[in-house]
């Protein structure tokens, strides 16, 4: 006997990527920045670990969403701070649909917007994204309360530009979601866009450019009515103390994470070059990652498994589409370079299963 709600009991649930928990790892499987944080927030955390921890926090993380406001050229009042963006996308489908409403997503695509549609028992319209990873002609669907778009997308590291995303918005019912969890890692974002619909909403996260995954931190951008309403549905203290310093601290050090990124988009070159030249097919990333399409003959699955026996991880997505393709974070160069060495020795000896 089940005491869970039917929906529930059909799901299968988001499945995070592998965390290792014994020996040393060469971790390229889930996104994380190579480098540490910004001094400036490790010095912040130091200073704020004292007495004050007995004491709730900030509800509305006012001082993050100052700095932030001030950082990206908007309002703080159009800005709202959530436990990661996942809170936030998890905030974002209570406040928006309800049971049997149509939420709206590409595939492949982050996942967890599944899980979520599913959570609230909506009806998920999953459309496929083309060959080359734009969007079709039918993705607007008529009367969806919710239409998530990661951008750039992950896993497949393609981007939708911001005119594109305008024009579609124009054409939605409900609000349109444009996940920029990887905006730091390209040249353009969605932003300005908020100033132009009533309808959008942009997220984004310190756990990638600010190499904050550690700390759950995420903010939304959108017109006030959107945070306002949106504030009703939040958990009443969903950041804590110590998030809202390193946020306000991360977001004051522009120059850091520029740093660090500028780095990562230089790895993120050689190590596409070195895969094509491999035989690889490589999609254009605008992200810390990119997706790897294996070549004719190469099994995606053995080569991930022989990578994890050398201590090496990637990540495999065993679904449609994906099965065939690995995704890779952008590591230091060391790492990339362990891992372009492995990666040749495995293709040049055949490994059984993988030739």
């Amino acid at each position: 006997m089940s005491y869970f709600k039917e929906h529930i009991d059909k799901m299968t649930g988001y499945v995070p990527g592998e965390q290792p928990k014994d020996g040393i790892y060469t971790k390229l499987n889930t996104n994380e920045n190579p480098y540490p944080p910004s001094q400036k927030v490790l010095n912040s955390l130091r200073d704020s670990i004292n007495g004050s921890l007995r004491l709730y926090p900030d509800p509305i993380a006012t001082a993050a969403r100052l700095k932030i406001a001030e950082v990206l050229g908007t309002k703080p009042e159009r800005i709202m701070a959530g436990n990661g963006s996942d809170d936030l996308l998890s905030i974002i489908v209570r406040s928006f649909a309800g049971p049997g409403d149509k939420i709206v997503f590409p595939y492949p695509s982050y996942m967890l917007y599944m899980t979520l549609s599913e959570l609230q028992n909506g009806t998920p319209c999953m459309i496929d994204f083309t060959e080359d990873y734009t969007l079709p002609g039918d993705f607007v669907v008529k009367g969806a309360k919710v239409t998530f778009i990661a951008n750039p997308n992950s896993p497949s590291g393609t981007m939708i530009s911001p005119r594109e995303i305008s024009r579609l918005a124009s054409k939605i019912d409900g609000v349109l979601v444009i996940d920029e969890a990887y905006a730091d890692f390209t040249d353009e974002n969605c932003v300005p866009l908020v100033e132009q619909h009533d309808n959008i909403l942009i997220l984004r996260t310190l756990s990638k450019s600010y190499s904050l995954a550690g700390i759950r931190f995420g903010f939304c951008i959108a017109r006030e009515p959107l945070i306002q309403g949106m504030m009703k549905v939040k958990d009443s203290y969903n950041v804590d103390r110590l998030g809202i310093v390193a946020a306000t601290a991360a977001i004051d050090d522009q120059n850091a994470m520029k740093e660090n990124v500028v780095k990562i988009r230089k790895t993120r070159e050689y190590l596409t070059k070195a895969l094509q030249e491999m035989g690889f097919f490589v999609y254009p990333s605008h992200t810390n990652f990119i997706l790897a399409r294996c070549m004719d003959g190469v099994s995606a699955h053995n080569l991930y498994s022989e990578l994890k026996k050398r201590k090496i991880l990637v990540r495999y997505f065993n679904i449609r589409r994906l099965d065939d393709c690995l995704r890779i974070t952008i590591g230091t160069p060391e790492e990339i370079d362990l891992l372009i060495k492995n990666l040749k020795e495995l293709l040049l000896i055949g490994v059984k299963g993988i030739k």
